[in-house]
């Protein structure tokens, strides 16, 4: 096995500056990159979430995978966040001031975490969680 560390995951935005106010807003998270063409927020020493506008991806998807949405059947992505055990809550209570729609309410799920499912506002998937173990 090759040891691995995430270090940074790229979502494909059709509204770059609408992804950007969501983000900041639901967020608040700090940003180390913004530029008209992208941007990126530093979430801790390890990780790191960008944003890009799709149609800029077509240099290196190729125009017919460039040229998608996440609605016509571009790949998808899940975000998948853990946090403090008294700010699940009031992350939530962001997402929904931010109008992030809800797919599954907050919840024990079968491997131990309290989760919540919220898409962004590309149809990108947003799991917020505490861990209980």
């Amino acid at each position: 096995m090759i040891r691995t560390d995430l270090a940074l995951t790229i979502l494909y935005v059709e509204d770059l500056a609408r992804a950007t106010r969501f983000y900041d807003a639901a967020f608040g998270w700090l940003k180390s990159v913004d530029v008209p063409v992208y941007v990126e927020y530093r979430l801790n020493a390890g990780a790191r979430l960008g944003l890009m506008p799709q149609g800029n991806t077509r240099h290196f998807l190729g125009d017919a995978l460039g040229r998608l949405r996440p609605t016509d059947g571009c790949p998808r992505a899940e975000v998948y966040l853990r946090v403090g055990d008294g700010d699940l809550d009031g992350l939530i209570a962001r997402l929904e001031a931010v109008s992030a729609r809800c797919t599954s309410p907050r919840a024990r799920r079968d491997w131990g975490d309290d989760v919540a499912y919220y898409l962004d506002p590309d149809g990108y998937v947003l799991a917020v969680a505490v861990s209980s173990v």
